[in-house]
C-alpha cells in the first residue's frame, strides 16, 4: 500500500508538471487589477479587434489552403500512377524537416526590395521602384504557413485514401462511374475526416507561431500576448489574453478529436484479394503532366527555394559568417534538446508502462494531460509558467524560485516538456500496442515483475520506439523558439533564437548559417518517416 500511494504521488506530480501551466495562465483572472484592467481597455479600444481578426482569417486561408494542397497531393500519389510518383511520395514530407519562420526569412531575402530578384529586375529591364507586393504581409504569412504544415493533410489523407479508395474505386469503375465521380463521391468522402483531422493540426500550429507573426509585423494574438507581457510589463494582462487563445485551442481541440472519431470507420481494411487487385489509375500525356506539377509546386514553395535561397549567401561571402558562435550556438541546442529529450523519454517509458500494468482513474488522467500539452502554444506556456513564479517570489521574496525558472535551464526545459511530452508518449504507447499482454504473464510467472519487467522484458522490445520518440522529441526543441525566446538564461542562444535575432535586425544573410543547422536537424524525423511510409502497396 505505502508502495502505491508513492506510485500515485509520483503520477500525481508529473501531471502537475503540465497542470501549473495552464492553472497558472487561468487564475490570471482572479488577479485582476486596476492596472491590467487599463490595459485589456486600452487594447480592446484599439487593437484587440485586430488581432482576432487578423488570426481568424490567417486560420481561415491557411486552413483553405492547407486542405486543398494536402487533399491533392495525397489523392494524386495514392490514387494514380504516373511518372515521377514514387520520388514526389516522400519528397511531399520534406517541408516538415523545415520551421516556418526560416522559410519566412528566406523568401524576404530573396523577394524584399533590395532582395536579388528586384535588384536584378530593375537593373536587367531599367526599372524603377517596387516590382513585386510586400512579401512581409499577410498573404504572404499565409503562403508559408501554408506551404510548410500541408504535410499534416496529406500524411492523414494519404493514410485514409490508402486504406480503402483504390479498391472502392475499381469497384465503382466497373459499376460503369467515370473518373471525375470516382473521385468526388467515393475517394474524397473517405478521405474528409482525416483532412479535418490535418487542418486541425495546422491550425494549432498556425495558432501557436510567434516567429513568422513577429517578423512579418502580423498582429495575432501569440504575438499580442508577448507585447502584453514585454512591452507593457503586464503579466496578468498577458495571461488574461492567453485563456482566450486557450480557449480557441481548446475548440480546435474537440474538432480534431471528432475528426479522429470519423476516421476509424474509413481505416477497416477491405479483403486482401481485393486489395491486391486494385491498382493506381495510370495517367498519360498531360493528364500525367498536370498531376506530377500539382506534387511538385508544393515541394519548390515549401522545400527546394527556401533552401536554395539560403544557400545563395553561403556560396556569395563565406567571411560575413558568423563561424566563431556558430559552435556555441550549436552546443546550447544540443545540449537543451538531449537533456529534454533524455527527459521527455524516460517520462514516457513511466507512464506508458503504468498505464499498461494499472490503467486506472489516476494513470487515464496524468496521461491525458501529459497529451495535452502539445496543442498548446508557446506563448501560453511562458506565461503560465512565470506567472506562478512571480506571485511566489512576491510571497516569499527569500525564495529564489524565479532564478531558478529564468536564470538556469530549468525554465526552458520544463517549457519543452509541457510541449512536447506527448510527441514521447504517442511514440512510446505504439511501441507497447505491439507488445502481448501474455508476455507480461510469461515474465511474472517466472519471478519478474515491477520496474525489472520494464527493464528485462519491455525496453528490449521498445527500444526502437524509444530512440524515435528521443529524435522527434530532440528536433522539435531545436526548432521551439517562443519559449526558448523568454526562459533562456544569459549568454544560452540557440540557434532558433539567433536566427530569429539575426533575421529581424535584417542581418538574413547570417541568419541562413543557423536556419540551414535546424534544417539539417529537422531531415532526421523526415527519413525516418519516409522509410515507414515505403512499404509495398497492395
Amino acid at each position: 500500500m505505502p508502495h502505491r500511494r508513492f506510485q500515485d504521488l509520483a503520477l500525481l506530480i508529473l501531471g502537475g508538471v503540465v497542470v501549473i501551466p495552464v492553472a497558472g495562465v487561468l487564475s490570471a483572472w482572479l488577479q485582476w487589477d486596476a492596472r491590467s484592467a487599463d490595459i485589456l481597455r486600452q487594447m480592446a479600444g484599439t487593437v484587440l479587434l485586430e488581432y482576432a481578426l487578423t488570426s481568424l482569417l490567417l486560420c481561415g486561408v491557411v486552413a483553405l489552403g492547407v486542405a486543398l494542397v494536402g487533399t491533392v497531393c495525397a489523392a494524386a500519389v495514392t490514387l494514380f500512377d504516373f511518372p515521377g510518383r514514387r520520388t514526389l511520395e516522400w519528397a511531399l514530407l520534406l517541408p516538415l524537416a523545415i520551421p516556418a519562420y526560416v522559410v519566412a526569412y528566406a523568401y524576404t531575402d530573396f523577394l524584399q526590395f533590395s532582395g536579388p530578384l528586384q535588384t536584378g529586375l530593375r537593373a536587367s529591364f531599367g526599372l524603377e521602384g517596387r516590382l513585386l507586393p510586400e512579401v512581409r504581409s499577410l498573404p504572404g504569412a499565409a503562403w508559408v504557413f501554408v506551404f510548410t504544415l500541408y504535410p499534416y493533410v496529406y500524411l492523414l489523407a494519404r493514410a485514409a485514401l490508402g486504406e480503402r479508395a483504390a479498391h472502392l474505386m475499381e469497384a465503382a469503375r466497373l459499376l460503369g462511374a467515370p473518373l471525375r465521380r470516382r473521385i468526388t463521391s467515393v475517394a474524397l468522402p473517405l478521405a474528409r475526416p482525416a483532412v479535418a483531422a490535418g487542418v486541425a493540426l495546422a491550425l494549432m500550429e498556425t495558432l501557436a507561431d510567434f516567429g513568422v507573426a513577429s517578423y512579418f509585423g502580423i498582429q495575432t494574438f501569440s504575438v499580442g500576448i508577448y507585447k502584453a507581457w514585454l512591452a507593457m510589463d503586464d503579466r496578468v494582462a498577458a495571461a488574461q489574453l492567453a485563456t482566450s487563445l486557450l480557449a480557441v485551442v481548446a475548440l480546435v481541440l474537440m474538432l480534431e478529436a471528432r475528426a479522429q472519431r470519423r476516421l476509424r470507420f474509413v481505416t477497416s481494411r477491405g479483403g486482401r484479394g481485393a486489395a491486391a487487385e486494385a491498382q493506381p489509375v495510370r495517367l498519360r500525356g498531360w493528364r500525367a503532366g498536370a498531376a506530377f506539377g500539382a506534387c511538385l509546386l508544393p515541394v519548390l514553395a515549401g522545400f527546394v527555394l527556401p533552401v536554395a535561397f539560403m544557400l545563395r549567401p553561403l556560396g556569395a561571402d563565406w567571411s560575413m559568417l558568423p563561424w566563431d558562435r556558430f559552435v556555441q550556438w550549436g552546443f546550447n541546442s544540443v545540449r537543451l534538446g538531449a537533456i529534454s529529450a533524455a527527459l521527455a523519454v524516460a517520462i514516457a517509458l513511466l507512464l506508458a508502462f503504468r498505464m499498461r500494468q494499472r490503467p486506472d482513474a489516476v494513470t487515464r488522467g496524468v496521461v491525458q494531460l501529459a497529451g495535452l500539452g502539445y496543442a498548446i502554444p508557446g506563448a501560453v506556456i511562458v506565461v503560465g509558467l512565470l506567472l506562478p513564479v512571480g506571485w511566489l517570489q512576491q510571497a516569499a521574496p527569500g525564495l529564489p524560485s524565479a532564478y531558478w525558472v529564468t536564470g538556469t535551464i530549468l525554465g526552458v526545459v520544463w517549457a519543452y516538456l509541457v510541449r512536447f511530452m506527448s510527441v514521447a508518449l504517442q511514440s512510446v504507447q505504439s511501441g507497447y500496442a505491439r507488445i502481448p499482454a501474455s508476455l507480461d504473464d510469461s515474465a511474472r510467472m517466472l519471478g519478474t515483475a515491477g520496474l525489472g519487467l520494464l527493464a528485462r522484458v519491455h525496453w528490449p522490445l521498445l527500444r526502437r520506439s524509444a530512440i524515435a520518440a528521443g529524435l522527434l522529441v530532440f528536433v522539435d526543441v531545436m526548432k521551439e523558439l517562443p519559449a526558448t525566446m523568454v526562459l533562456r538564461p544569459f549568454n544560452t542562444d540557440t540557434l532558433a533564437v539567433v536566427a530569429y535575432q539575426l533575421a529581424r535586425d535584417e542581418r538574413l544573410g547570417e541568419a541562413a548559417l543557423p536556419s540551414l543547422a535546424l534544417v539539417l536537424v529537422g531531415m532526421i524525423p523526415v527519413v525516418l518517416l519516409s522509410r515507414t511510409l515505403r512499404q509495398p502497396r497492395t
